[in-house]
């Protein structure tokens, strides 16, 4: 047992992160990022900035509350900047912080994944649900 495993032991050291592990913080930020908005706002920010009705439209669908809240959430765990210019009228721009496109790139492979896929899930739909019909 090397000084960091005693120091979990015992109580004095917080675990390493395992998404697997109930109470483990990574788990909020896994939300955040593979919420429904979250991946398509980070798709969306990885294509260039956004003023905040450009990206609303841009990503059909969401309403202003949660875009915002979005948008709040991955400033806070810092994958989204938010300018602020002080000019009348206001203007705000969205973009991806370093962090924000690494974890963007992440979620952009998974959508181009299920896009490619889509013919396949739905072919395994049809067979799941033809076997549970009476």
């Amino acid at each position: 047992m090397d000084v960091s495993d005693k120091a979990v032991a015992a109580g004095t050291l917080a675990p390493p992160p395992n998404v697997n592990r109930a109470g483990c913080p990574s788990r909020a930020v896994l939300e955040h990022v593979t919420s429904r908005w979250g991946v398509l706002v980070l798709a969306a920010l990885r294509e260039r900035p956004y003023r905040f009705s450009e990206l609303r439209r841009e990503v059909g669908g969401v309403s202003e509350k949660m875009l915002a809240q979005t948008l709040q959430t991955l400033e806070r765990d810092g994958f989204v900047h938010r300018d602020a210019k002080p000019v009348i009228p206001p203007r705000v721009d969205y973009s991806l912080t370093p962090m924000g496109r690494q974890v963007a790139e992440q979620v952009w492979t998974l959508t181009r994944w299920v896009e490619s896929r889509l013919d396949d899930v739905f072919a395994a739909r049809d067979a799941y649900d033809g076997a549970r019909e009476p």
